[in-house]
């Protein structure tokens, strides 16, 4: 159990308790609360400092910790109501306009007695936080850790990249690599570069709720193309390329969020072929490569990899599999769509902080890494058997349907 939720756990209920207090008065010894929650000296400074930063409690050294003074009643805002003619000219000029609701009620924090069943992200027991840390630590003591990085990203740590989606053909250079601060900066930097404001985009239907959000913030006009148990519906894909006109196609070919399904071996071709055909890129979002469970099929390649054309602009995220914090992804691209990515990326945030591309590079050069990786995979694949045997005990009227074993998504039908 990592001691992150025991920190939060008491935070909630001291915060409970101490908010009874009368302001200045002291509140129980550190000893004493390691006493009474058996817990550890550093939990407990933790805790108390997490309590000051509220603005809760207030630590005098030498004297202890005291209820602080409760602040005074708030003072009623200003008129806000300007706001609504400001933004509402945002409709008026049909200027593209971001809605997060679908991201924010997915990354929103839950209570610490929730049981969170919508996070994209791994459980705390499932990330590596051992090794993180000493990634970090030897990051740390590198002379050049705080020195400025280059805007495509440490060469070191491209060259992984190119190794990791081209595989062992050499298919990419080190110099086809973009390292990103996760994958739906990916995802945003690829829309925002590859296709004008206004332009049609095709998404997968269903599809994750982030792409449609990047579209839209974008500025650009999704239009969905069904899915099916075989991944992405190719005998409509022409068809949607011709009426659309579209010149961009977003799609995750293996473990599909939310089926779950994977492009069938006679789709892969033909997605390459028929956007080659329509002269249109395809940003393949490979989220769920490193989420594949322990007893799951041999996986396909990337369809970056099978891309000769420079067809394919491929995405691929460390974040899922380590943690939210390790915000690294890679976009990979051949030819001038590599410098469109470069030059949006640039503009948007100049690059990625050198120190967290350091850490990166030390976790996912040590053998820490393969065997988190092969804990994750036994760990998730042991939590979609219980999960489809909960299915099957609680709800015995639902139709059977297979649970992909990857990702951390299911969508029973």
């Amino acid at each position: 159990m990592n001691d992150g939720s025991s920190v939060a756990e008491l935070v909630e209920s001291l915060r409970q308790e101490w908010e009874r207090y009368p302001s200045g008065e002291k509140l129980p010894s550190s000893r004493a609360l390691m006493e009474r929650y058996r817990v550890s000296p550093v939990t407990v400074s933790r805790v108390i400092g997490a309590l000051a930063a509220e603005g809760l409690v207030v630590s005098r050294p030498g004297a202890g910790v005291f209820r602080a003074e409760r602040p005074a009643p708030r003072a009623d805002g200003g008129d806000l109501s300007w706001q609504e003619v400001t933004l509402g000219a945002h409709d008026a000029l049909a200027a593209p306009r971001a809605d997060a609701s679908g991201l924010l009620a997915t990354l929103s924090v839950p209570p610490v007695d929730v049981v969170d069943l919508n996070s994209g992200y791994s459980h705390a027991s499932l990330q590596p936080e051992r090794a993180l840390a000493d990634a970090l630590a030897r990051a740390a003591r590198r002379p050049e850790a705080w020195s400025r990085p280059p805007v495509e990203g440490l060469p070191e740590l491209r060259s992984w990249f190119a190794r990791e989606v081209g595989g062992p053909e050499a298919v990419l250079s080190t110099a086809d690599v973009l390292i990103t601060a996760g994958g739906q900066s990916a995802l945003t930097t690829a829309l925002r570069a590859l296709a004008p404001a206004g332009a049609p985009v095709l998404v997968e239907s269903p599809t994750y709720p982030g792409i449609l959000a990047v579209a839209r913030a974008a500025g650009l006009r999704p239009f969905p193309v069904p899915v099916d148990a075989d991944g992405l519906r190719t005998d409509l894909l022409a068809d949607a390329f011709a009426v659309t006109g579209a010149r961009l196609l977003v799609c995750q070919p293996l473990f599909q969020n939310p089926t779950g399904a994977t492009l069938a071996p006679g789709r892969r071709a033909e997605v390459l072929r028929l956007a080659r055909a329509a002269g249109a890129f395809v940003v393949e979002d490979d989220y769920a490569r490193l989420l594949a469970h322990a007893d799951a099929p041999r996986l396909p390649r990337p369809l970056a990899a099978d891309d000769p054309d420079g067809v394919v602009v491929h995405v691929r995220s460390l974040t899922k599999a380590a943690s939210p914090n390790l915000r690294i992804a890679a976009l990979t691209a051949r030819g001038p769509a590599f410098e469109r990515l470069r030059a949006t990326q640039a503009v948007d945030s100049f690059f990625v902080p050198r120190a967290l591309q350091e850490a990166t590079l030390a976790l996912v050069s040590s053998p820490a890494w393969s065997r988190h990786l092969r804990a994750l995979a036994a760990a998730l694949a042991e939590r979609r058997i219980a999960l489809g045997a909960a299915l099957a005990r609680h709800l015995p009227d639902l139709p059977p349907h297979p649970l992909a074993p990857g990702g951390r998504r299911s969508q029973p039908r």
